[in-house]
Order: structure tokens, then sequence, then C-alpha cells
């Protein structure tokens, strides 16, 4: 999603410090490439070496960074999880763990640095490529095993492992849904509105306030 730029000069920095970052601006060039070329070409039709070659580094290079093509468009899962766990956790603890969730996802959304145009065409990528749908499917159910915990522990209960996974799993559908809406958006629509439309969708049906 955000790259982030570190404030500290390089000269200041130790070595190990300039190379991680200097790595990540790799990573990003190279995310940055491989979904432009996706979304132009289509994800199968194009091969790790021509996205190789227009970054200008080899492929074996690029599998130093990227284990396949699909890791290229799905970044870190794994630390963007995490992210959303910190953020949910961080969340006041009588508030209702569907209003928590959903503002652990704004959140995530609202991230400072990030390219809307590009994140665009990453999700228009993704929703047209089996491949790529399954492996978010992971992502689903590795930030469903980092959520799943703070959220039984917040609702209690007998079954609250349960219940938890459901709910966590509802909301996931949730933020899927509004990104997917936003990535063929044409009116300018913002993320955080269509995410909070998809999670007042399930609220009205748990009223039972569906028209």
């Amino acid at each position: 999603m955000a790259l982030y730029a570190c404030c500290v000069s390089a000269a200041a920095q130790p070595e190990s410090g300039v190379r991680a970052i200097a790595r990540d601006a790799v990573r990003a060039r190279i995310s940055e490439v491989a979904v432009d070329l996706f979304d132009e070409q289509g994800f199968e039709n194009v091969t790790v070496e021509q996205v190789a070659a227009e970054v200008g580094i080899s492929a074996r290079s690029f599998h130093r960074y990227f284990p396949a093509k699909e890791d290229a468009v799905i970044v870190e899962p794994v630390g963007w999880g995490e992210v959303v766990r910190e953020r949910f956790a961080a969340r006041p603890a009588d508030e209702p763990v569907w209003d928590g969730l959903r503002a652990a996802y704004e959140s995530l959304l609202a991230t400072p640095g990030r390219d809307e145009a590009r994140g665009k065409r990453a999700m228009r990528v993704l929703g047209s490529t089996p491949a790529l749908r399954a492996r978010n499917l992971e992502k689903h159910l590795l930030w469903a095993r980092l959520l799943t915990p703070l959220v039984a522990d917040r609702i209690g209960g007998s079954d609250a492992t349960l219940r938890a996974e459901a709910i966590v799993q509802a909301s996931l559908g949730c933020f899927d849904i509004a990104l997917a809406a936003w990535a063929t958006d044409t009116t300018g629509a913002d993320p955080k509105v269509l995410l909070r439309v998809a999670f007042d969708a399930l609220t009205a049906l748990r009223e039972d306030r569906l028209p």
C-alpha cells in the first residue's frame, strides 16, 4: 500500500538501515511496474522476465524480492494484517466489536502516501485473475487468524471462537467488497464511505431493517 520514506538522512543511518530502505524502494518499484503491466496486458500474458526488463533488473533479481508474480500484487499480507490487528486492539474496549473492526479497516484505507490510481489497478487485476483471488483468500485466512483471538476475547462466552470467526470473516468480506466497488468506481467515491455502506448493510440485516 504505502511506502514510507525515512526522515533521517542516509548518512546518519546505520548501513543496514540504508540497505533496508533501498530494498523497500526496489520492491515498491517492481510492484508498481508489475501492476501496470498486468492491468494493461493481463496477468497471465505478462512474464516475470518482462516485468524485470521493464524495471531494469534480471528475472533472478525479481525472485529475490518476490517468490512469484502473485506476490508483486498482494504485497506483505502478514505485515498489513498485523497493522489491522494492532489498530483493532487499540480501539476502546467498550466499543461494539463490529464498529471496532470497521474503524481498523478505515484507518488502513486512510494510510498516508497511498497511490489510489495504482491501488485501483491492483484491485482490477486481482478481481480478474483466478490465481490472485486464490492468493487473496489466503490473505483472508491469515488476517482472520490474527483478528479472531482478539474478537473472541471481547465477546466472551463458551462459543466465542466460533462467533468471532464468523464476525471476522464477514468483516473481511465487507472490506473486499468495498475495495472491489472502489476499483471500478468512476465518480470519485471514497473507499472509506463504501466500506461503511458495506458494514451498515450487515448491521441492517442483524437488526432486521432491510427493506
